[in-house]
Order: structure tokens, then C-alpha cells, then sequence
């Protein structure tokens, strides 16, 4: 929603000055995933290096979602809506987590492109760390499907 490719230049300048450091990926423009909307998004890959704890991360990240004039990326009934900006954590290097709060790897990650092929070009060695496979593997099975 609004200035979209303004909304990611300030997710991203508020992410990396909280870390050590990043690398960004290059832009992938896709549909609404999960519910209907005239808008489409725009989604990027920012790779951090952080000594924040997962849980510490994830709380930042939505002080950030926030403080960009993001809502809810839910309705009152569960379902997906339009934001201005939704931040995830897909991965943490090999780390698997499965908390209330925190899943990583992200859950629906080997069901979106546009989380996959960020991931690929930003680090095509990483491997799932349940599966082993690569994100350009997982992305060749989503494309067969």
C-alpha cells in the first residue's frame, strides 16, 4: 500500500541499523498470498548480521512494522489483509525454532517464490536445515507443483 518501494527503502534502513551489517536482494514483484487484493506487493531478501536473540529480533522487527504506520496484517476474523510493509523471519542460518511467537524456518517458505528466490540470491549455499535442500531446490519443487 501507498509508496511501496518507499515503505521497503525504510523497512530496510531501519533493519540494517540494528545490525552488524547487511546484504539486500534484488526486488520480486508478486500477488497477494493467502487472500484477495487489488495491490500487488513488493517483496525483498535482507540478509543481518545481528547478536540479537531470535525472539529479540522478532520483537524489533515488529517495533519497526509499527513505527513504519503498519497494522495488523490480520482482520478481526483471522484473515489476511493489506499492510504497508510485513517483515518475516525466514530463516537463521541453520536454526530450527517452533515456538507459539517463532517458527524458523518460516512455515509457508517452501510455498512462496517470492521468499525463495530473495533467498537464493542473497545465499545459494544455505540448506534447509529439516529438508537439506538448497533454496533453489525448494523453488525447482514449487515449480513442478
Amino acid at each position: 500500500m501507498g509508496d511501496r518501494r518507499d515503505n521497503l527503502y525504510r523497512a530496510v534502513v531501519a533493519l540494517s541499523l540494528s545490525s552488524g551489517g547487511c546484504a539486500v536482494s534484488s526486488i520480486v514483484e508478486s500477488e497477494p498470498w493467502g487472500f484477495e487484493s487489488e495491490h500487488r506487493f513488493l517483496n525483498v531478501g535482507v540478509s543481518l548480521c545481528s547478536e540479537m536473540s531470535p525472539q529479540q529480533m522478532l520483537d524489533h522487527i515488529h517495533d519497526i512494522e509499527r513505527s513504519l504506520g503498519s497494522q495488523s496484517h490480520r482482520d478481526s476474523e483471522g484473515h489476511y489483509i493489506d499492510r504497508l510493509v510485513d517483515i518475516d523471519i525466514m530463516a537463521i542460518d541453520d536454526l530450527v525454532i517452533d515456538t507459539p511467537t517463532l517458527k524458523v524456518p518460516h512455515p509457508h517458505l517452501p510455498d512462496r517464490d517470492f521468499f525463495l528466490l530473495p533467498m537464493q540470491e542473497l545465499n545459494p549455499v544455505w540448506r534447509h536445515p529439516v529438508t537439506g535442500l538448497t533454496a533453489a531446490q525448494v523453488l525447482e519443487r514449487l515449480r513442478q507443483k
